[in-house]
């Protein structure tokens, strides 16, 4: 696990930047139905995405919430008054507070199954009868576009992906939320090259190849064989699913929930 309170100077730079964080804000509000209320983004971050809801939906009332302390200063630089320090886990709202949550780039990062239903189910608990819940699954799949990259990384050792779409859906409907969209945004300026990719794993971004060891300089050894050291390969495309909470009076289990998978 990166530590992200050393991260966060540079989390924006190493990770596609604005034009990312265009990319995901524009394909989460396609999510969202419009009009006035209040938006909950879970594990805002730097708030780069947060500040952007919040631009594109002057009706809405936007707070952003993060775990890690330096994250919250910079999103609070972004959004005065709107960043408050919350664990996904335990959010400090009263149920039914917000008309919208979202969480772009947390559950990937829950490596406890107990954790990944927990952030779920506070998301959902928030939730007022009638609102959408917005999240990205699958995320470390979206790197994998077929690259020579890619074929010399198709060896290494991952771990389950705690954000896989079917575990994401199964949690939301245990939780009373019923699948309502589904939606995608490229990861802007995050294509690998062989160098870069280097960089990651001796930085500990691919978690189970941990710097210093032999395997992970293996790996290391062989993306430096490849071509075009600096040439970055196509940009990931992250996947996006949408659940609604049923209105006041609808019962949890109706005919939608079939639609889980």
């Amino acid at each position: 696990m990166l530590d992200y309170e050393k991260e966060a100077d540079d989390y924006d730079a190493l990770r596609g930047g604005e034009a990312r964080a265009h990319e995901a804000a524009q394909a989460v509000l396609a999510l969202i139905p419009g009009g006035p209320g209040r938006l909950l983004d879970v594990a805002c971050g730097t708030g780069i995405v947060t500040r952007r809801l919040a631009a594109a939906r002057p009706g809405l009332r936007v707070t952003g919430a993060d775990l890690t302390p330096a994250m919250v200063r910079r999103a609070a630089a972004r959004l005065p008054g709107a960043i408050v320090r919350a664990d996904s886990r335990r959010l400090p709202f009263p149920s039914g507070s917000f008309d919208a949550v979202t969480s772009i780039w947390l559950l990937h990062l829950l490596v406890d199954p107990d954790d990944v239903r927990a952030a779920v189910g506070e998301c959902a608990r928030v939730l007022r009868p009638g609102g959408t819940y917005v999240t990205t699954v699958d995320k470390a799949a979206a790197h994998d576009v077929g690259s020579d990259i890619d074929a010399v990384l198709a060896a290494r050792p991952r771990r389950p992906a705690p954000d896989a779409p079917g575990t994401v859906t199964a949690h939301a409907v245990r939780y009373g939320l019923r699948p309502a969209g589904r939606g995608a945004f490229r990861g802007a300026g995050q294509g690998r090259s062989p160098r870069s990719t280097i960089a990651d794993l001796r930085r500990g971004w691919f978690t189970l190849l941990p710097p210093g060891e032999p395997r992970t300089e293996e790996f290391a050894t062989r993306l430096a064989a490849l071509p075009d050291q600096d040439r970055r390969r196509p940009d990931p495309r992250f996947g996006l699913r949408a659940f609604r909470k049923p209105a006041a009076g609808v019962a949890p289990g109706g005919p939608r929930a079939a639609d889980a998978r």
